[in-house]
């Protein structure tokens, strides 16, 4: 009965999320088509927020990898954690992500025309930070399978690198040093 009550909570949870982000998309759709003037800052503002949500799920995942390791597979302690890493992923990492690179390709172009050597370099990072994105949601489907074979040290060390992309990201983006 537990188990369905769950699930039945987790579902309507995603439809809240897809909902919301439905939402999101036909509201900036209607700033973009009928107030294109205003919608530059709205659109710094949802990069900005994607950027802030992407990496708090890009640090917090590795995190729970390390937990997750040391759960006995078959445990409810690992059931917990494979539902966790699967609801972070769909529900906050992976539409952060696309959220970002779609405002901030948009940036990048009607800003910056694609111009500057930060600006490659950022973007260079970004793509990297999703390479990274990409390995972890191989991840998320290991641990799922109970198929990981990554102790937790690896996955303390993994939690460092979107950190250190994060840094760069934003030096390219604050100081443009070339």
């Amino acid at each position: 009965m537990a188990d369905r009550d769950n699930t039945n909570s987790a579902g309507q949870a995603m439809k809240r999320m897809v909902v919301g982000i439905a939402v999101l998309i036909v509201l900036t759709a209607l700033l973009f088509f009928f107030a294109p003037e205003s919608f530059y800052p709205w659109a710094k503002a949802i990069h900005i927020l994607a950027v802030i949500s992407w990496m708090a799920g890009m640090l917090y995942l590795p995190r729970l990898f390390v937990y997750h390791v040391d759960a006995p597979k078959g445990s409810v302690q690992s059931e917990t954690f494979k539902v966790m890493e699967r609801r972070l992923l769909r529900g906050i990492i992976n539409p952060a992500m696309i959220l970002t690179w779609v405002f901030g390709l948009w940036l990048a172009w009607k800003i910056f025309a694609f111009q500057g050597g930060w600006l490659h370099a950022k973007i260079g990072l970004v793509l990297i930070l999703s390479g990274v994105h990409g390995y972890l949601a191989a991840a998320v489907r290991k641990f799922a399978e109970d198929r990981n074979e990554k102790p937790a040290r690896h996955w303390r060390i993994v939690n460092e690198i979107p950190t250190l992309l994060m840094i760069a990201i934003v030096i390219m983006v604050v100081v443009k040093p070339f």
